[in-house]
Parts: C-alpha cells; structure tokens; sequence
C-alpha cells in the first residue's frame, strides 16, 4: 500500500516512512515483552486471605475480589490515611480506567485499593465520579507493603500487581516493578495502560513536563 496524504512534500514522506519502520519495530518488540510476561513461572503464594474492606466497611477477602474469574488487576492508590486529596497523577490514571472497566472485567477482575478509611473512598469515590470503579480499603492490612505500594515510614506508592487463581491458591503473577528502576524520565511504568501519555506522545509537543491537575 502506497500512503500519501495531501500535499505533504518528499521530504515528509520520506521521515515518515522511517518513522513508521521504526514503529512497526516497537510493536513487535512490545508483542515479544508481552509474550516473554507470559512465560513467567508462578510468583509467590500471598501470604494471607487479606481482610480489605468494601466502601460500605464491609470485609471483602481478597479471595473474593476475584469474583467469577482466576486473574485479578488491583492497583493501589496513594492515598493514605492522612491525605485530604489522592495522587493527582494516580486520579487520572483512574479517570482513564473508569470508561474502560465494564469492558476489562469481562477478562478479568479488577480492583482499586488505598489505605484510607472506607468513608474516604466512599467519600472520593463520589467526588471523582468512580462510581464504577471497585475501590476498597486496605487499611489495617500488611498488603500494601507486601506489594510494594507503601514504604516502612508510611509512604503510599502508585503499584500495579497482578495475581492469578488455580487449584493450588493464589499467587502473585507480576508488578509494576519498572517503577524502581533508574530513568531519565519519570517512571512510565503504566503507560502501556495509560491513554493520555500514549495519545500525547503522538502529537508534535509530545508529553514535555505536563502534570495532570486533579479534577
């Protein structure tokens, strides 16, 4: 197939040719990297039937979080217990998952959790219209420094972990690890799943030092 678009020039076509053999090659080195997760052994068994809790105080094991399906995506929100507002980042992470998590929980279970109160996230999740997002309280667990989401002195770390669901239990499957290793830029480490960084790398100013505010 031979692309032109409307009067662009040679030189144009010329440096989007190589720019589009350039991409071709990212989507195949992004197919290998999914493809090589894949293959990844079982992780470790979690240590305990985490009691989180429901926006109603409800306790929800984390078992029960897996509903109908055997992998579960929680992602943990930095937004601790003394906190007045979430993570302006970590909020438009959400927002973006928000319209997309009737369609990935046809997959595979989905959860958002933070160490805060259940009233707090009842109380943010009204604010920030997650209404469909299935937010749950952590607090008084160990998950959140289990997983990586929260340093010894309290810190909250924005960590995606995936876990999977066999015969033999529960077991970790991978995390946002990325997240601890050196860049140059800001971590990245769920732009593969992120929309706002992946449509603004496509325009001419690209990302630059852009911060989502919070909403």
């Amino acid at each position: 197939m031979t692309i032109a678009l409307p009067n662009e020039s040679a030189e144009y076509r010329t440096a989007r040719n190589a720019l589009l053999a350039a991409e071709a090659d990212l989507r195949a080195r992004v197919e290998e990297v999914a493809a090589l997760r894949r293959t990844l052994p079982k992780g470790g068994q979690i240590p305990q039937d985490y009691a989180f809790r429901d926006l109603g105080g409800k306790i929800a094991p984390f078992s029960s979080l897996f509903g109908d399906h055997d992998t579960l995506v929680v992602y943990s929100l930095m937004f601790g217990p003394k906190a007045k507002d979430p993570c302006p980042m970590c909020s438009a992470f959400l927002d973006g998952l928000t319209g997309q998590v009737a369609h990935l929980t046809r997959k595979t279970a989905f959860a958002v959790v933070a160490q805060n109160t259940p009233d707090a996230l009842a109380a943010l999740s009204q604010r920030m219209g997650w209404q469909d997002l299935p937010l749950y309280s952590a607090l008084d667990t160990t998950y959140q420094q289990d997983y990586l989401a929260e340093t010894e002195d309290g810190n909250q770390l924005p960590i995606l972990n995936v876990f999977q669901r066999d015969a033999q239990g529960i077991h970790h499957f991978w995390s946002s690890e990325l997240f601890f290793q050196p860049s140059d830029w800001h971590p990245r480490h769920v732009d593969a799943a992120w929309p706002l960084w992946n449509i603004l790398d496509l325009t001419p100013q690209g990302r630059g030092d852009f911060v989502p505010p919070l909403r």
